[in-house]
C-alpha cells in the first residue's frame, strides 16, 4: 500500500528495542517537526483553502502527538532530549532540484511530506508488530493508522495541484531514490534514520 521499494531491515527493531529512551525523543521531534510542517504549508500556500484546513487539523494532530510521546517520556522518568539532525529527511530533501514554479514548489513539498510520513508509518507498523512491550506496541499501531492516513492526504493534494501523469513520475522517482538513501540508514534508533 505504501509503495515503498525498499523495506526497513527488521533487526532495526533490536537497536530501538536496546534505546527505547533514545527513539521516544526522535520521535517526540518527529511529531513537532510534521506539526511545523503543515504550519509552514499553510503560511507559504495560504490560497488553497482545502489545503489550509487539512494542514490547521494536522498540526493540532501532530502537536496531539508530541503530547502523548512526550508523556511517554515524562513517565519512564526520563526527560525530552536534545533534537538530532534527522539524516533521513537532509538526504531525501537533496532529490528535488531548487527552484521552479510556485505550483512545482508545493507539489515537491507535497511529495516530500507523503513519504516521511509513508516511512513513519512503515516503522511504525514495525514497532506495532516486534517490540516487546506490549503497552509501547499498541500505541505505535494506533499512530501507524494515523500516519497511513497522513501520507494518502499528502498525495492527493500533490496529484490535486500537480499535473497527475507529472506528479506520478515523479513521486515514482522519489521512491526510487529514497531506497537508494534507506540502503545507508536503519542502523540508528531513530524513526527513520
Amino acid at each position: 500500500m505504501l509503495g515503498l521499494k525498499l523495506p526497513t531491515d527488521p533487526r532495526w527493531v533490536n537497536i530501538v528495542e536496546k534505546n527505547i529512551d533514545e527513539i521516544l525523543t526522535d520521535h517526540a521531534y518527529c511529531e513537532q517537526k510534521a506539526a511545523s510542517t503543515a504550519i509552514s504549508l499553510i503560511i507559504s500556500f495560504p490560497e488553497y483553502t482545502e489545503l489550509v484546513d487539512e494542514m490547521i487539523a494536522l498540526s493540532r494532530e501532530e502537536m496531539g502527538h508530541f503530547k502523548m510521546v512526550h508523556d511517554r517520556i515524562i513517565a519512564r522518568g526520563q526527560t525530552l532530549g536534545r533534537e538530532r539532525k534527522d539524516e533521513y529527511v537532509v538526504k531525501l530533501m537533496k532529490f528535488f532540484p531548487k527552484g521552479g514554479s510556485r505550483n512545482t514548489h508545493l507539489t515537491h513539498r507535497l511529495l516530500y511530506a507523503a513519504l516521511i510520513e509513508a516511512r513513519s508509518c512503515e516503522r511504525f507498523r514495525l514497532l506495532s508488530e516486534e517490540l516487546e512491550d506490549k503497552e509501547l506496541a499498541e500505541f505505535y499501531h494506533k499512530l501507524m493508522v494515523s500516519e497511513a492516513n497522513h501520507y494518502t492526504m499528502f498525495l492527493k493534494f500533490a496529484r490535486q495541484y500537480g499535473n497527475r501523469e507529472e506528479v506520478d513520475q515523479k513521486w515514482n522517482d522519489l521512491l526510487e531514490y529514497e531506497a537508494s538513501i534507506m540502503k545507508e540508514l536503519g542502523k540508528k534508533e531513530t524513526i527513520h534514520g
